[in-house]
């Protein structure tokens, strides 16, 4: 062992060899450390991550192999527990627990792989299979284990008997050089600091323990009475500004930036597309261009506040000389930039952090500084168990209420003022506030359906193919309709603000209405596709300029005149909705449903809702507590049946490479999509239909690249009909893909069979890559004709086959 660890200083172990034990890792990289003697260590932290990012790798072993050496840590015995190994958690004798803490590895697979065990002068690990209290986390017998929240799994709640330990180890090393004082405004270098140390490890438990390191720093340094230092702390770590439904986004374009860069650091505008034409990103290229300026008198430090006010200052800069304000702005700003400054207010600008650290982490964090907050505050020591359950508890807690009332400018004060345990009482769903949708699962067949649901009382709806719309009452009668992004849509929708008090009764004050709008022609009354929905302004819309009506089809009641009905079932909350509206024939109606429990019925009623112009069904949970509405939940209550899931539904379409976009992020050097084109042989040109950019692994990316590099052109062929595509290059039409889509839908930009069914072109809604047909040549390729007839085909199509349904993009919440 001893020869295979020194190895494993010097040689990055093969990806196919057996990993080593977590423990090993784990215990080393997460708490190995004993960084309180100095500062040291910070500094020397802070510049290997500088060569890691200059380099662009994401490496952190080496760098806490050579922290680790530097200081000989405690010697003392530690017993580890995977957190995955049910069985060492109900077999271990609780004796051990007074003589070891217990450590939990967050990513068995990824730390060994990427640490081999090392030596050093420490005190042998003692594995212990025996039972531990750490907060382990109970999902495995959760009955609600099979529900997803709508981000990726990877973010997984996180919560140790030794997250405190950890945490408070780690402030440490998020700390700047001499700390910052109480009431003093939190320095922008601690909180980039924490970004770089993040951004530098792929273990999760490791990322939460330095956010939530840095977070409890800044609840112990700011004022009791002010939230404020905390509120934009957490709000820059997310990369917003405001609510979702306030509306202040950044996302500033890629040549302002570039501009803002070169008048900042004195470099000219090619050096800086060169840059990143290199490295992929614009805030690596911006902290190398940084650093590299030579100074004359160090700037004054950074601040959160004043990054935070000057980012909002750029987000709500309109008006004829907007541009100039922003780049002056930006680069008052990157002119005051030191170490990873520059790189993260550029990334902000963007709306990418690239971190590696989602809102639900953000969130966790949050909680768990809370919770050691409070636990220093009382004064008290907690046992392992109790600190645990306390941490496991707050997470759960602020996940629960920030799901009912997404507003940190809401939770954040009352957490500060009235803690963990005063959260449900002082923030509820309130009306105004819109909450995230629950969102439904696919299923393929209806004997899925049938199997998940046996024996229970289940109902099923039109999925209607509409815009998903939650509309708001407050008490003192103001109406709001809210995207299922949160978005304020009440502008965009003033006929529904208009005409919904016609369809409400009397004893309705204030409610929250889960509903969907849908497109329909007035004077027939049937449903119109999504696409006709999609035409509509969505500013500055006037009631008498419309021409493309909305009804609005409810199917959940989720507030009623001041009382929250998410803890109600379903059955309650429908006979209260139908209790408390009216419908209003073309402008307010209840989602068609039926509560048929056989494959027949479900089976008719899905052909009936796919001929009423609906895209499907909907099937849930009608009774107990498995019918409770789930904000932000992906819930297997919920199942959703469409037409391009079942069975035999999909044609695939052999279509040519004729374009590419460059990659970014990990998909540097590469192309990250791809513009394709169908074949039409009576013109002999090539017309575009989509672009594709999801489902490929990163070796097919580099085997695409590699092909089709020897292809590029600078500028489009003259046999191509371009339309609105605008990739970054050209190729000569030669390689052809097989790709399969889910839908077809009319589209302005591509031009594949334009007029052949109408003006605009048709376009293929979520292609996914099969295949190279090395076995075809270009002209072999699909034609308009095929194109047009496989989009006349489909059931869905309006007005004898001329209109149809758009992609609504709206699967991830339905």
């Amino acid at each position: 062992m001893g020869r295979q660890q020194t190895l494993g200083k010097f040689f990055e172990m093969p990806k196919s060899s057996k990993p080593a034990p977590p423990q090993q890792s784990s215990l080393k990289e997460m708490w190995g450390k004993r960084p309180r003697s100095t500062n040291a260590s910070s500094s020397d932290q802070i510049k290997d991550a500088t060569e890691v990012d200059q380099s662009s790798k994401r490496k952190l072993g080496r760098d806490v192999d050579s922290v680790a050496k530097e200081r000989p840590p405690k010697l003392k015995k530690r017993r580890i527990i995977d957190s995955d190994d049910e069985d060492a958690v109900e077999s271990a004798a609780p004796a051990s627990r007074s003589k070891s803490k217990s450590k939990i590895s967050a990513s068995p697979e990824s730390e060994a792989s990427k640490h081999p065990t090392r030596k050093g002068k420490e005190k042998e690990v003692v594995v212990d299979d025996g039972e531990t209290t750490s907060g382990v986390s109970g999902d495995e017998n959760d009955p609600a284990k099979e529900d997803e929240m709508v981000e990726d799994e990877d973010e997984e709640e996180l919560v140790t008997a030794d997250a405190g330990t950890a945490s408070k180890r780690r402030v440490h090393d998020v700390d700047i050089e001499g700390g910052w004082k109480v009431g003093v405004p939190v320095p922008y270098a601690a909180l980039t600091k924490t970004f770089s140390l993040i951004e530098a490890t792929t273990k999760r438990l490791e990322k939460n323990a330095l956010l939530t390191s840095f977070l409890l720093l800044v609840i112990q340094r700011s004022d009791k009475k002010d939230p404020k230092s905390l509120l934009q702390a957490v709000y820059l770590c997310i990369n917003r500004l405001s609510p979702d439904y306030i509306g202040i986004e950044l996302g500033i374009g890629e040549s302002l930036l570039i501009k803002a860069i070169a008048e900042s650091t004195g470099r000219s505008l090619a050096t800086i597309k060169a840059d990143l034409k290199k490295e992929g990103d614009l805030g690596l290229v911006a902290m190398n261009s940084k650093n590299s300026q030579k100074t004359l008198f160090k700037p004054k430090p950074l601040t959160v506040p004043f990054v935070f006010s000057n980012l909002k200052d750029i987000a709500l800069s309109t008006g004829h000389s907007s541009q100039n304000k922003k780049v002056s702005i930006i680069t008052k700003l990157l002119a005051a930039c030191q170490d990873f400054e520059a790189k993260y207010i550029v990334r902000s600008l963007e709306g990418k952090l690239r971190i590696g650290n989602a809102e639900r982490s953000v969130l966790v964090a949050l909680a768990h500084a809370a919770v050691l907050a409070e636990r220093e505050r009382v004064g008290k020591k907690w046992s392992d168990e109790k600190l645990a359950a306390r941490l496991e508890e707050g997470s759960n807690v602020l996940k629960s209420v920030y799901s009912e009332l997404p507003s940190y400018d809401e939770v954040i004060p009352a957490l500060l003022e009235y803690g963990i345990d005063g959260l449900k009482e002082h923030c509820k769903l309130t009306p105004g506030v819109p909450l995230k949708p629950m969102l439904a699962k696919p299923t393929k067949a209806i004997g899925e359906v049938l199997d998940r649901f046996e024996n229970k009382h289940f109902t099923c709806e039109y999925k209607y193919d509409g815009e998903r719309a939650q509309v708001h009452k407050l008490p003192d009668g103001t109406v709001a309709v809210f995207s299922r992004n949160s978005e304020d849509m009440s502008k965009k929708y003033p006929d529904l603000v208009e005409q919904l008090p016609n369809c409400i009764k009397d004893s309705t004050k204030s409610f929250v209405l889960d509903s969907e709008a849908v497109a329909i022609d007035r004077t027939t009354g049937k449903l119109m596709p999504f696409q006709e929905l999609s035409r509509r302004k969505r500013k500055d819309v006037k009631v008498e300029d419309i021409q493309v009506r909305v009804c609005l089809f409810a199917f959940d009641l989720l507030y009623l005149n001041g009382e929250p009905l998410l803890q109600k079932t379903l059955k309650e909350r429908r006979t209260l909705l139908r209790e408390h509206f009216m419908p209003v024939q073309g402008e307010f109606d209840f989602a068609k449903s039926s509560d048929s429990e056989t494959t027949e019925e479900i089976q008719t009623f899905l052909e009936e809702s796919v001929k009423d112009g609906c895209e499907g069904l909907m099937v849930k949970m009608l009774e107990s507590d498995a019918s409770y509405y789930e904000p932000s939940r992906r819930s297997v209550n919920w199942l959703k049946l469409k037409k391009d899931y079942l069975a035999g539904v999909g044609d695939s379409l052999d279509l040519v490479v004729v374009g590419g976009y460059y990659g970014k992020g990990k998909r540097t050097n590469v192309y990250g999509a791809f513009l394709l084109a169908c074949y039409d042989p009576d013109s002999e040109e090539y017309q575009t239909i989509c672009k594709i950019g999801t489902g490929f692994s990163e070796e097919a990316l580099q085997s695409h690249c590699e092909m089709l590099k020897p292809l590029e052109l600078t500028k489009a062929r003259g046999d191509i009909k371009v339309g609105g595509a605008k990739p970054d290059v050209w190729f000569e039409p030669q390689v052809v893909w097989e790709v399969l889509t889910a839908d077809l839908s009319l589209s302005p930009i591509y031009t594949a069979a334009q007029g052949l069914v109408e003006d605009r072109g048709i376009s293929l809604r979520f292609p996914r890559f099969i295949r190279v047909r090395d076995d075809k040549s270009a002209d072999d390729a699909t034609d308009p004709e095929q194109i047009a007839d496989m989009y006349k085909r489909q059931a869905l199509a309006q007005g004898g086959g001329k209109k149809k349904k758009g992609g609504d993009g709206d699967d991830g919440f339905w």
